[in-house]
């Protein structure tokens, strides 16, 4: 979280060898949330994921274990979605889209790096490599994200968007603690004939942080 200006141009799987393979373990959701409360989770997680080997398990970080959730009720649908009790908002919602960035925020403090990366979409974060994206947090101790009220969900070329404030406190390795603020975009494809549930899932599209002084 080091430069003054962050311009990013913004299939939860499980994460892949290669990604998990670098860097510290991220932190588990048992570590995260408590051993009870993160098993209640991956049940929850259980009971919606239609994975024959979904990723519910309360030795994985909570973000993967929640994303996992989100994509299990992004496949019913808003109709279907209404009627699951831990699905929580609409999939095609604002409030959808700014529990992505939650998400993606406690991945990062977990250590998550292969679940933040992916909620960027299939290819991570346009751009960028997944080990410069790692590499940029190696000097990141913790993270923590404030969300505003998003804005409303707006509609172009076959897409919906909806942008997210955020205000953004990071502290690094050597004590220096940093505040940004600023916004993302996200982004998923309308419900029409040939768009895949991943697409028309929220994922992080763009985002213009500015560091506070």
């Amino acid at each position: 979280m080091s430069p003054r200006w962050l311009l990013c141009p913004l299939l939860l799987s499980l994460v892949t060898g290669a990604l998990a393979a670098t860097g510290p373990s991220p932190r588990s959701c048992a570590q995260e949330i408590g051993q009870r409360p993160a098993q209640a989770l991956a049940t929850t997680c259980r009971a919606l994921s239609p994975a024959t080997r979904p990723p519910c398990n309360a030795a994985n970080s909570c973000a993967l274990i929640e994303d996992e959730i989100a994509r299990s009720c992004a496949l019913f649908g808003d109709g279907e979605a209404a009627k699951e009790p831990g699905c929580g908002p609409l999939p095609s919602s604002a409030e959808a889209a700014a529990a992505v960035v939650q998400r993606y925020y406690r991945a990062l403090a977990a250590r998550d790096y292969g679940t933040a990366w992916q909620l960027w979409g299939d290819d991570g974060q346009p751009g960028n490599s997944y080990e410069k994206f790692r590499q940029g947090y190696a000097r990141t101790r913790s993270v923590q994200v404030t969300l505003g009220q998003p804005g409303p969900v707006e509609g172009a070329a076959g897409s919906s968007y909806v942008s997210v404030p955020v205000t953004v406190k990071a502290r690094l390795t050597d004590g220096t603690r940093q505040t940004f603020s600023g916004s993302y975009q996200l982004r998923r494809v309308n419900d029409v004939d040939g768009a895949s549930a991943e697409q028309r899932r929220w994922h992080l599209d763009s985002a213009k942080l500015r560091q506070q002084h």
